[in-house]
């Protein structure tokens, strides 16, 4: 069942059945697309990859070798999605989310889940003045400690003029399976410190020593994206070429944290121990 929010500016619909997913977030006076729009046919696939948004947990895109090391051995994972040969993304966005509550302008969903270990995801999604606020928490349920790591998945129109401000000190470089290979210093063409249009050819490559900041200029759709996210000091760009949609993703750690040196950005939680991430993101008129 969809679940719709609105505020004084703008309208969200959600699908709590399809991973927790926020399916459309538009302008009220014009019905314009703050996140890249859908319709009954990408809302009939029950993909959440194909929708405005979805929650990543209890990890960020990619992990290789088979699983990773928790502290009472080997956790095996298998490939989880039919695009991927890696497992991707966690578990929670091939879940049904349950509401806690619903209000106008605000609703919390709740996700209780046994796989890869057991967990218990919140999502507080709230619209107040063309703010759309986003509160992800994960909560370790297992009797064993976990690596945990969280991350949200926009996807955003693309328009021959939308420009993207994102400071980043470096970027991690990867290879043909996605997977990082090294950091290194942003490259001019990906370098968004100052505000300019995205990249012609493809980038899936994770940004590191993010502030958390991030403008989206929509020019011919009439709008601008001032965006916020605490507890993501990494973001993801994901440019598809031509495909007219791309994603900027707050996330808590790289790509394959858990074999890299110190598992940057992920968190071994105790039994009833939380992590969260939060992202707000601001609808302002051009």
């Amino acid at each position: 069942m969809m679940i719709e929010l609105e505020d004084n500016l703008t309208h969200l619909t959600l699908n709590p059945a399809v991973g927790g997913s926020i399916v459309n977030w538009t302008v009220r006076a014009t019905g314009q697309p703050l996140l890249r729009h859908n319709d009954e046919q990408a809302i009939h696939t029950g993909l959440p990859g194909k929708l405005g948004c979805y929650p990543l947990v209890p990890w960020s895109n990619r992990i290789a070798h088979g699983g990773f090391d928790n502290p009472d051995g080997w956790l095996a994972l298998t490939p989880n999605s039919l695009t991927d040969p890696l497992p991707i993304h966690g578990s929670a966005w091939q879940h049904g989310w349950q509401v806690v509550s619903q209000a106008a302008d605000e609703v919390v969903l709740a996700l209780e889940c046994a796989t890869p270990f057991a967990y218990r995801a919140e999502q507080r999604v709230r619209l107040s003045d063309g703010v759309l606020g986003i509160e992800l928490r994960v909560t370790h349920l297992a009797a064993t400690a976990a690596w945990h790591g969280v991350g949200l998945h926009p996807y955003f129109p693309r328009r021959p003029g939308t420009r993207l401000q994102a400071k980043a000190a470096q970027v991690w470089m990867s290879d043909a399976s996605k997977l990082p290979t090294g950091l290194a210093a942003v490259p001019g063409e990906w370098d968004f410190q100052a505000l300019k249009n995205l990249p012609e050819g493809a980038v899936d490559n994770g940004f590191c020593q993010w502030d958390g900041d991030c403008r989206i200029e929509q020019p011919e759709l009439g709008y601008a994206l001032e965006c916020q996210a605490s507890g993501a000091d990494y973001f993801l760009l994901y440019c598809p070429p031509g495909l007219g949609f791309f994603c900027i993703e707050p996330v808590s750690h790289p790509v394959n944290a858990h074999h890299l040196p110190g598992r940057p950005g992920l968190t071994l939680l105790e039994h009833n121990q939380s992590v969260q991430l939060n992202f707000n993101l601001k609808y302002t008129p051009l």
